[in-house]
């Protein structure tokens, strides 16, 4: 899951992270790549592509602070949370 968002984040809001700079434990919140519209299309993205929808209560900085964070947050979920977001806007 984490090479799965590392490789998102990189091609979405780093222009592909030229210099590999992005790791798993790369301070987004710090950095500010994660802000507010940054954090919805993450979301989307993991939604609509993953099909894993992310409770509101999740959406923190505790949880975003860096990718292994949402990784384990998402490994963390319940099986219908995954589930759900499978049938959302099929």
């Amino acid at each position: 899951m984490s090479e799965h968002l590392i490789s998102f984040i990189r091609d979405r809001f780093l222009a592909g992270d030229p210099r590999g700079e992005l790791t798993a434990t790369s301070p987004l919140l710090e950095w500010g790549v994660l802000d507010s519209l940054n954090t919805a299309v993450l979301l989307t993205h993991i939604r609509d592509d993953l099909g894993i929808a992310i409770p509101p209560a999740k959406v923190s900085a505790r949880f975003f602070k860096d990718v292994r964070s949402i990784a384990e947050m998402i490994d963390d979920l319940p099986q219908t949370a995954k589930a759900d977001g499978a049938h959302h806007g099929a």
